[in-house]
């Protein structure tokens, strides 16, 4: 197992490095830098940029438009775009529909949605979580029925996040219920502007509007909308779950934001206390262990092997990091990580206020939001227990 770069793996970084800083807006920049509000014109503005010089869709093969980067390639990609504080891609259709897609749909579909995936412009969301079905998304109940040549659809999504961005959405939807409940369920892909979808926001404790509920009322989508096989949809879910579940490991994003713990630690001035700064020594070797196991897929990649049973542990590991370098970082700022007025930030007025430096906010709410990480894409518990059964045997 060799876990160092090649020359060539490091001549391929600096390109990348000098492009993304060439290319990469610094308004966008700035606002990544300090966990400011993303509008969607900020986020769908880096991703047309990216699809213009054709990396939007940096994880796919040639044959359908990308650049057929490496394994080792694209993880040096994600962390220059990481340190450069690029928006992260919104994943869902370029990394987690546009590969299902790419395996089991039409040469018809692959013309139909792969172009505007690829390009930036059209802006994809999820439907998998329901109401009481979130981790066991074995018992969705939103229900297609075929009649001729379509479907029509009965049900509702929620904690879609972005939907209110959404022009289509691909969503696992009941087909059947003869047999277990996973071989009942169907691929859909629907276009979110159809008769019938609702989109309604769920407000977040600190007023931001994330995620959605999504309503169908006999939504009428069209057969050929139906990825693969009707009743074999739980197949493509878990392929898709598996990229989703690596992308929430994250690694590249939590070395960045490790460093700005330390700066936060610094500037509130408790970069001193011996004790505060053992929690983030003990939270920067487990960011380097989680490294290391990535980079350890990445050699198992090169190899020929297939590494994504582990990708579990990738989520379970890069989720609870996530969740303490949110939390070191409130510790730090203390109190000043409270005050959270978007209007104020974005005009550049928070860091006004005594000890309150603009890097300090919206601490408190990045640190409720993240809770949410070792839950979804799969609950932690459920996580151990699939790593339990697939890697330990």
């Amino acid at each position: 197992m060799d876990l160092a770069f090649t020359p060539e793996e490091q001549a391929f970084r600096d390109e990348i490095r000098t492009w993304v800083r060439a290319n990469l807006p610094e308004d966008i920049a700035h606002k990544v830098r300090n966990d400011l509000h993303l509008t969607r014109d900020d986020l769908q503005r880096w991703a047309k940029i990216l699809g213009k010089k054709g990396w939007l869709g940096y994880g796919w093969p040639t044959e359908f438009g990308g650049p057929g980067w490496s394994a080792v390639q694209k993880h040096l990609f994600e962390e220059e775009c990481a340190l450069a504080c690029t928006p992260r891609i919104v994943p869902f259709g370029p990394v987690m529909v546009a590969p299902v897609i790419m395996a089991y749909g039409t040469p018809e579909q692959h013309k139909r949605f792969l172009p505007g995936i690829a390009s930036g412009e059209a802006w994809w969301s999820q439907g998998y979580s329901e109401p009481g079905s979130g981790s066991d998304l074995a018992s969705v109940k939103t229900r297609a029925e075929r009649v001729g040549d379509k479907y029509i659809v009965n049900g509702q999504k929620t904690w879609t996040t972005l939907g209110q961005y959404g022009e289509w959405i691909f969503c696992l939807v009941r087909t059947s219920n003869e047999g277990k409940p996973q071989t009942g369920i169907s691929f859909l892909l629907i276009d979110m502007k159809s008769p019938g979808v609702t989109v309604r926001p769920i407000k977040l404790l600190d007023g931001s509007h994330e995620v959605n509920e999504v309503f169908f009322d006999n939504v009428e989508v069209p057969a050929d909308q139906l990825i693969g096989e009707e009743n074999k949809g739980w197949t493509y879910a878990k392929h898709l779950l598996s990229h989703e579940r690596t992308n929430i490991a994250d690694v590249n994003r939590a070395k960045r934001e490790l460093e700005r713990v330390k700066r936060i630690a610094k500037a509130e001035g408790v970069w001193e206390d011996t004790r505060f700064r053992d929690q983030i020594a003990l939270l920067e070797i487990d960011v380097i262990a989680l490294e290391m196991l990535v980079l350890r897929v990445l050699s198992a990649m090169k190899s020929g092997k297939n590494p994504l049973d582990i990708a579990g542990l990738l989520k379970i590991k890069g989720s609870e990091i996530q969740q303490r370098y949110s939390e070191l970082m409130m510790l730090a700022a203390g109190p000043y990580s409270l005050p959270y007025v978007q209007e104020a930030m974005e005009a550049g007025y928070q860091g006004d206020f005594p000890g309150g430096a603009l890097s300090n906010a919206p601490l408190a709410a990045t640190y409720f939001n993240m809770r949410k990480t070792t839950i979804y894409g799969g609950s932690n518990e459920v996580q151990r227990n699939i790593v339990a059964q697939t890697v330990l045997g």
